[in-house]
């Protein structure tokens, strides 16, 4: 399961009046360590981007990225709640872009099929 819905809020979904701070909330609280990896990115970006590179310390954690960076709809409230562009590599490697940069070259490297490969190591084959 990606979330732990709380009842009230799922009662509320289930008659289509949730708001994305209600979403962004309930990320929040059920993937943690996603979310202060997302933060942590987040409030480095400035007007260019700031990474991630550290494994997690558990299947747990790399568990709660997996979640939060493969759902369109976790990462699109992360995204639009931090106002950045997410990027994603490894199982891990999380990057945050300022929107004005998903145009240019650092952003366009960092989701080539090319720093893909460079980023690739025998230790993260099964991440």
């Amino acid at each position: 399961m990606s979330l732990t819905v709380p009842a009230d809020l799922l009662a509320r979904a289930e008659q289509g009046a949730v708001d994305d701070a209600e979403f962004v909330e309930c990320v929040r609280t059920s993937l943690p360590y996603a979310w202060d990896v997302v933060s942590d990115v987040a409030s480095r970006a400035g007007d260019l981007f700031a990474e991630h590179a550290v494994p997690p310390p558990s299947e747990t954690e790399r568990g709660q990225l997996l979640r939060a960076l493969a759902s369109d709809s976790i990462r699109g409230a992360l995204e639009r709640h931090f106002g950045v562009k997410l990027a994603f590599q490894n199982c891990h490697r999380v990057a945050a872009f300022a929107p004005a940069t998903v145009d240019g070259d650092v952003y366009r490297e960092f989701v080539s099929p090319l720093a893909q490969i460079r980023n690739q190591t025998p230790e993260l084959v099964d991440c």
